[in-house]
């Protein structure tokens, strides 16, 4: 799979999206001594020392057990060569492959103790990832009737936001801002202090217009998106003459958000609803029905279940161990 980095939205300003680089190869590669250290300590397998000739080699398979989307295979190459350069990954598959139960999505040749001493690290790696793939393949499928996109949040577990982003990706999602540093975006505590100086959501939008105009550079200004969270239709009418980019739509009803959508029509039809909270699968068709543009979640970083797999002794290389 390829990741599509261009604007997921042609003609409006949107977040930017992720793809395998060599920024996720450093964050891989700077977690990687911390996934070992949590299974070594400052030892190491006693286990596979005890049990495993050192000389023993062979080639074990990366199996799916269960039918799903994977992710991480990148991040595995990865943390095996940064675990022993003798080891040699081979992927099967790819990031963002639908595998069904019991297919070998890649495999680890060379010593057998230092494949078992890193099995759990992958395993755990590939699991959750392909978790995340899975789940967000669900929520886009549920919506691939209309045009309405699956953007994931920053409900994500502290020092794997880039890998949970990416998995978002492999599995059909899109990513909302990487962090508060990517854009502007008013939430419901901001519009709160606001309005004790009287202060109303529209002058927000434009306060933070003015400020990215006089602290930026124009290229980078011309990135930054300003997103702004309503929960209600007044609130709504008030800041589109203000021309965000993006109207966050908060725990509307699917009749408010039609509504929404009517209003936006009317006035600024450049300007990107997104609608959030309480969305679930059974719910994201009848909202991505309602004529929003995309839909933000955290279920897929947040709630999705590992994909199950595992490591098996592949049969050909089994009888050929040392």
């Amino acid at each position: 799979m390829v990741l599509d980095t261009t604007n997921p939205l042609p003609g409006s300003r949107d977040h930017r999206q992720v793809a395998w680089n060599e920024r996720f190869t450093a964050e891989v590669k700077q977690n990687a001594p911390m996934w070992f250290r949590e299974d070594f300590g400052m030892e190491t397998d006693w286990t596979s020392t005890a049990l495993v000739p050192l000389a023993a080699e062979s080639r074990l398979a990366i199996i799916a057990r269960v039918e799903g989307v994977i992710a991480g295979l990148q991040a595995a190459e990865v943390v095996v060569k940064e675990f022993q350069e003798s080891l040699v990954w081979s992927s099967v598959a790819r990031d963002g492959d639908s595998v069904q139960s019991g297919a070998v999505v890649g495999y680890l040749s060379g010593s057998v103790r230092s494949i078992l001493q890193i099995e759990r690290v992958i395993l755990n790696l590939l699991g959750r990832l392909s978790g995340i793939a899975t789940t967000t393949r669900q929520f886009v499928d549920a919506v691939q009737e209309t045009s309405c996109r699956i953007y994931d949040t920053r409900k994500t577990v502290p020092g794997w936001r880039l890998l949970d982003k990416y998995a978002v990706r492999c599995g059909g999602g899109y990513n909302h801002r990487m962090g508060l540093y990517d854009a502007i975006l008013i939430k419901d505590n901001h519009l709160a202090l606001l309005r004790e100086d009287g202060e109303f959501p529209a002058e927000a939008v434009r306060r933070s217009r003015e400020f990215i105009s006089r602290t930026f550079s124009p290229d980078r200004a011309n990135e930054m998106v300003v997103e702004i969270e309503v929960d209600s239709l007044d609130q709504l009418a008030d800041v589109l003459p203000a021309h965000p980019d993006i109207v966050l739509l908060d725990n509307m009803s699917v009749y408010e958000l039609h509504q929404a959508v009517a209003l936006r029509q009317e006035n600024s039809l450049e300007i990107i609803l997104e609608a959030s909270g309480g969305i679930t699968l059974e719910n994201i068709s009848t909202i991505a029905k309602s004529g929003v543009d995309r839909i933000s979640t955290g279920a897929p970083t947040h709630t999705s279940s590992w994909l199950d797999i595992g490591l098996d002794w592949d049969s050909f290389s089994r009888s050929k161990k040392v």
